[in-house]
This record gives C-alpha cells, sequence and structure tokens, in this order.
C-alpha cells in the first residue's frame, strides 16, 4: 500500500503534460489490449465451438444408427464412419477395454489421451468433455455408453481443436509485441503532443516569470487556432494591459502628487527660515509670512483631502449613505452658499426642478460645488455662472454653464483625469488648483449612476450638464439614511461638513 500510496503522490504532484501522457497511454493500453485479448479469445473460442458442435452432431447422428441396427449389433467401419463429422474419430471399446472398432488406428490412445489431460482446461470449453495437450495438438474427448442385451460399449468420440497449438502461442506473443510497440509510440506521441498543447501554459510561466514592475511589456504570442488555451492567452494578456495600466497610474499618481506636494512644502520652507533670520526683528516679514505659511498650509491639507478621498474611492472604502433626497433643497442650499463667497462673478441659478433622488447628501453637494467652483475659476472677473435644472420622464438634467475660457476639443476629454489641469496661458492671468476636483466629481457621478456631458469653446465658455435618475413620487418625502446598495458602502457622519473642502480643479 505505501508503493502505491508513493507512486499515486508522485503522480498528483507531476507536471500536467506527464499527467495527460500517462492519462493517454493507459487508456489506449487498455483499449490495445482488450482488443488483442478479444481476438485471440475469439480465435481460441471460435476453435473449441467448432469442435464441440462436431462432436454433439456426430454423438447424435451415431445415437440414431445404434437405434436403427438394434436388432443387428454386428456393426463395421464403414458403417459406423457414416453418422461422423470430417475430423470426427470414434473408437468403441468393450467392457474388458478391448478395442472393438476404430475408425482411425493411428489416432491417439486412450491411454496416451488420460496421461496428457489438461488439469485447467479454457474456462471456455464443454465441462461434459475432456481436453488434452498431445504433442502439438489440442484435442477435445467426449464419451457415451450403448447398451444391447447384457452388453454394454463405451464409445469414445475425438476432435482435434488445434491442430499446431504454437500456431496461437506466436500469435499471442504477436499481439503482445504489437500492444508493447503501441504503448511506446502512444507514450513519446502522447508526450509529444501534451507538449505541444499545453506550450501557451509554459509560455505563461516563462512570461510570468520575467514580468517585472520595471519590465511590464513581455506579452504571449496568441496562436491563430481559437480553442481554450488560446482564450487562456488572450485572457493573460489582457490582464497584464490591465496591470500595465494600472501600475502607470499609480506611478503618474504619486509622481504628481509629490510634485503637488512640493510646492507648498518649498514655501513654507522658505517662509520659515525668512522669519527665524528676520521675523523677530521686521513686523512686516513676521505678516507676511505667517500668511503665506497659512495660505500653503490650507493648499496643503486640501492635497492630502483629496488624495485621502480618491484612495479611499479606489479601495472602494469611501462611505456612502444613501437617503431618499429632494433635488431641488440641495441646489439650492450649494448655490446660495457659493453666492456668498463670490464677489467678482455673476452666480444665478435661473431654473430649479423639483424631483427625488436616491444619493447621498454629502457627496452630491460636494459635486455641485466642485462644477461652480471650477465654473467660477476659469471664468474672469465680471463673468457669469448660470446653473439650471429641468425635469424630464425619469430624470433631471441639472446644467452648470459659464463665460470662461473654455477647454480645447483636444483636452475635453481629459479634464477627468487626476492632475490634469487646462492650459491657462492665453488668460492672462495664473488659476491654482490640484486637478484632481473633476476626478472626485466624476467618481462621485459614476456611483450614483449620473452621466456627464461637456460642452465647450475656446474663449465663450463651458457648460457640463448631468443627468441624475429620479425616483418614483412619494407622498411623504423622506429625508433619513437608507439602506445602500451593494456597491456602496455604509458608514461616516452624516453631517454636511463630512467632506465640506473645496474639491475644485
Amino acid at each position: 500500500m505505501k508503493i502505491i500510496d508513493s507512486i499515486f503522490r508522485g503522480l498528483h504532484n507531476s507536471r500536467i503534460s506527464t499527467k495527460i501522457m500517462i492519462i493517454y497511454v493507459a487508456a489506449f493500453a487498455a483499449l490495445l489490449f482488450a482488443t488483442n485479448f478479444l481476438a485471440w479469445a475469439a480465435m481460441t473460442y471460435g476453435m473449441y465451438n467448432q469442435a464441440e458442435h462436431s462432436l454433439e452432431f456426430s454423438m447424435e447422428n451415431t445415437q440414431k444408427l445404434l437405434e436403427d441396427l438394434e436388432q443387428n449389433i454386428n456393426l463395421n467401419t464403414d458403417s459406423i464412419r457414416d453418422p461422423l463429422t470430417p475430423g470426427v474419430v470414434l473408437r468403441v471399446v468393450d467392457e474388458d477395454g478391448n478395442v472393438f472398432l476404430d475408425t482411425d488406428q493411428r489416432y491417439i490412445s486412450l491411454e496416451r489421451f488420460n496421461e496428457n489431460l489438461l488439469a485447467n482446461p479454457p474456462f471456455w470449453s464443454n465441462e461434459d468433455m475432456a481436453v488434452a495437450e498431445y504433442g502439438h495438438a489440442l484435442i477435445y474427448r467426449s464419451q457415451m455408453q450403448f447398451t444391447h442385451g447384457n452388453t454394454t460399449m463405451n464409445l469414445y468420440f475425438f476432435r482435434t481443436i488445434i491442430s499446431d497449438v504454437t500456431l496461437f502461442d506466436r500469435l499471442r506473443n504477436i499481439l503482445l509485441a504489437i500492444a508493447l510497440t503501441g504503448l511506446s509510440l502512444a507514450a513519446a506521441s502522447g508526450y509529444a503532443v501534451s507538449k505541444r498543447i499545453l506550450k501557451p501554459i509554459s509560455d505563461m510561466t516563462k512570461t510570468a516569470h520575467n514580468i517585472a514592475i520595471e519590465n511590464m511589456d513581455s506579452r504571449i504570442e496568441t496562436p491563430p487556432v481559437e480553442d481554450e488555451l488560446t482564450e487562456l492567452a488572450k485572457t493573460f494578456n489582457n490582464m497584464l494591459d490591465r496591470l500595465q495600466a494600472g501600475i502607470a497610474q499609480q506611478q503618474r499618481f504619486v509622481s504628481d502628487a509629490s510634485h503637488e506636494l512640493r510646492t507648498p512644502a518649498t514655501v513654507i520652507r522658505g517662509y520659515s527660515d525668512l522669519l527665524a533670520r528676520w521675523g523677530a526683528r521686521d513686523p512686516e516679514i513676521l505678516k507676511e509670512g505667517i500668511e503665506a505659511i497659512n495660505a500653503e498650509s490650507e493648499n496643503m491639507q486640501q492635497l492630502i483631502e483629496q488624495l485621502l478621498f480618491l484612495a479611499r474611492a479606489d479601495q472602494r472604502r469611501q462611505p456612502l449613505k444613501m437617503q431618499m433626497l429632494e433635488l431641488s433643497k440641495l441646489v439650492g442650499d450649494v448655490v446660495t452658499s457659493l453666492e456668498v463667497v463670490t464677489h467678482h462673478h455673476t452666480l444665478e441659478l435661473v431654473k430649479n426642478a423639483s424631483g427625488t433622488i436616491f444619493a447621498d447628501k454629502v457627496t452630491i453637494k460636494q459635486m455641485l460645488r466642485i462644477f461652480i467652483d471650477n465654473a467660477i475659476k476659469y471664468t474672469p472677473k465680471g463673468g457669469r455662472i448660470t446653473v439650471r435644472s429641468e425635469r424630464a420622464v425619469d430624470k433631471i438634467k441639472l446644467s452648470v454653464s459659464d463665460t470662461g475660457i473654455g477647454i480645447a476639443p483636444e483636452n475635453q476629454k481629459k479634464v477627468f483625469d487626476r492632475f490634469f489641469r487646462v492650459d491657462t496661458s492665453h488668460s492672462k492671468r495664473e488659476i491654482s488648483g490640484t486637478g484632481l476636483g473633476l476626478s472626485i466629481a466624476s467618481w462621485i457621478a459614476e456611483q450614483h449612476n449620473i452621466t456627464i456631458d461637456l460642452e465647450s469653446e475656446l474663449g465663450k465658455g463651458t457648460t457640463i450638464t448631468v443627468s441624475i435618475p429620479l425616483q418614483p413620487d412619494v407622498d411623504e418625502f423622506i429625508d433619513e439614511p437608507q439602506s445602500a446598495p451593494t456597491n456602496f458602502f455604509a458608514g461616516g457622519d452624516d453631517k454636511d461638513d463630512r467632506h465640506d473642502l473645496r474639491f475644485s480643479s
């Protein structure tokens, strides 16, 4: 048992190609040996069956003949040979063992036959007949008795089954040699075929070993044949494409974040050195340094908060409390709060349609703040920003339009990328920002199944339109948190200032 267990353990730990080859050879061996054995057994059984029928037929005919000649028991060789089938020998022996009649005196004697009886004849042989191997031949013997008056005679019928036993021995050896040769060829071809079939998997293994963060360009060559392994190779290549894109995005994110954090850190460090040298003696320098440090610290805090928001969003840990909300109230609150801090632009809510939505109150307000704050930031002083919401059948279209600098056509699809900022060189003024606001707004929209459309023209302004799904009207408005869908993560504080940062680009 230990040997068998070790063999099975070795097969379990062997390569797939070896397992396929062993299974292939085992199945082929079973089929080949079964076919050869059945062919050999069928031929042998046919010989035995033919001899049995000859003997049985001869015995029946002889029995009829003896019954017909019962009045005249004087038999001769010619008369007794008539009922015998070709190849059958009859020997009649009296009670004293003397041969009374013999159709072939040269045939094997009873004594020799008894001396060469097979102790274990084939299982398909007739149990009522004896089998003996004499020289190179196999012989069947059957017997019957005939009684006439006070005389009893034994009739022995002989039939040669196989005249040359070595012929079947050779046939058996030939079939065995063919089986072993076939198994050898099956093993060699099975191993070669399995290696060829599993080549894509071997290539995947080599590619996976060669892949590193610094080298993500390796791919598996896919053959033109469309099979399961080709599909696996394509899936593996697609996975590598996604990994490479994710790593590249992560590297850009880290690089851009480091770059953005370096500027305020450098400013704070510079003013700290300035205050350390001259701040105690010069009140103006002290005031300027403190104001600059406070401003850069606020910028740095805003950037860090934005980075943390996006990190939680990427890890699907950003808390969202979904509830039934009246959208017009949210829009009115956001516009009113931003009107207070907008001194150089006209901010106007021209239409505010009502409608019930199922959303997270804080992030929806934050998304609206981002769009309006960006419109203010990229609109020159004296410009106009308008907010409008119109109700459709199953959604509300909310648009934020400005008369700002606009966005070039080639950049309109990039504005929602992280750290991307519109080129403001032609605006004659410097516009600060981290380039993360619209990325956050895009994530919030995606979590609420909100679509965003952007229309812009350089020098004429930009319009961002969001389509927000509506909920069926209810008799009594509910403004309490509800169970979030499976793709949201509940948690966090319900206060409006939970993410009350100016998430602008």
